[in-house]
């Protein structure tokens, strides 16, 4: 293989990592269990630092490449891809820039998909059943996601909750579930606000998308789509918009027990369902440039969540 098809290679690879979409979601929410662990628990840090880099590694390795592997290959034979202004949005364009064939994607998905099965298999023969338990709902998400005949992604509300929401929140559960004998209630509320924070900015994600996702066939129903056919294009705002809100609610789940905590996600998850609200929905890079905000938003509050964690 000569230099210039090994940078292809590395270059396209990179474009399909999609890497600040898995930082903003699963990196966020890891760091939000294993942060606290690191400054307010007895386990050695050697040990934390090994399941950190683990996860990391399990994060990229689903939700970075399976999940992206199996997506745009899915949404290039619906045609939704093709539409896309392709800014965020739209897929990691491998496939449209020439960097990977369709047909190589789907080669990937199916041998990353197979393998990860085996390794679920051998978790549970060796008796390593958290580990299988949360590797299964990894793949479970990846594959429900996109792949036929569940393929939630193509249906409102299905995406966010049975395969996007379940993914991000075990996977914020799992560094104290891994290392700790019970599983304190700050766990709980980090691992659950991270996890609605991410299906709402995958919601920004989606609204750019929309004449593309309505154009697919299958059509792509997201939330996006769905509230827009139903209410108006100015509604395509309304999904990510409850999520915030959810988001929001969390700090009262809080309570005075997290103050500086709950205060937090009120003013990110605020501040991010402001920006929705004024947002031009028909200017797609004033869009993406509100997402890219929101994304930072998102690690910053994943961040807070871990440093206030209340009585410890």
């Amino acid at each position: 293989m000569s230099t210039k098809q090994v940078l292809t290679t590395i270059k396209g690879g990179w474009l399909l990592l999609r890497s600040i979409a898995v930082i903003s979601s699963s990196v966020a929410t890891i760091v939000s269990t294993i942060l606290p662990l690191y400054l307010y628990s007895s386990l050695p840090s050697q040990s934390l630092t090994v399941l950190f880099i683990s996860l990391l590694l399990g994060a990229f390795i689903i939700h970075g490449v399976l999940t992206h592997l199996l997506n745009d290959y899915v949404d290039h034979l619906s045609g939704t891809d093709l539409h896309s202004p392709g800014i965020l949005s739209g897929g990691s364009r491998v496939i449209q820039t020439g960097y990977m064939t369709p047909g190589l994607l789907w080669n990937l998905g199916k041998a990353l998909l197979t393998f990860l099965v085996v390794i679920i298999l051998a978790f549970l023969f060796l008796g390593y059943y958290k580990l299988a338990v949360l590797l299964g709902i990894g793949v479970w998400g990846a594959a429900s996601y996109s792949l036929p005949p569940l393929q939630f992604s193509y249906r409102p509300f299905l995406g966010e909750w049975l395969s996007t929401f379940p993914s991000v929140l075990f996977l914020g559960l799992a560094g104290a579930w891994l290392t700790l004998d019970d599983m304190p209630l700050w766990v709980w509320q980090n691992a659950v606000i991270n996890a609605l924070f991410c299906i709402a900015w995958i919601m920004v994600h989606h609204i750019p998308d929309r004449e593309a996702d309505r154009q697919a066939d299958p059509i792509k129903q997201t939330s996006v789509v769905w509230a827009v056919k139903r209410y108006g294009l100015p509604f395509s705002r309304l999904p990510a918009l409850i999520y915030f809100g959810m988001t929001a609610g969390c700090a009262f789940w809080l309570g005075g027990e997290r103050i500086a905590a709950a205060f937090g996600v009120l003013v990110f998850a605020g501040a991010s369902a402001t920006l929705v609200y004024k947002m031009n929905v028909e200017n797609h890079y004033q869009v993406s440039a509100y997402e890219k905000i929101i994304l930072m938003l998102a690690i910053v509050n994943a961040v807070w969540l871990g440093l206030f964690i209340g009585v410890h």
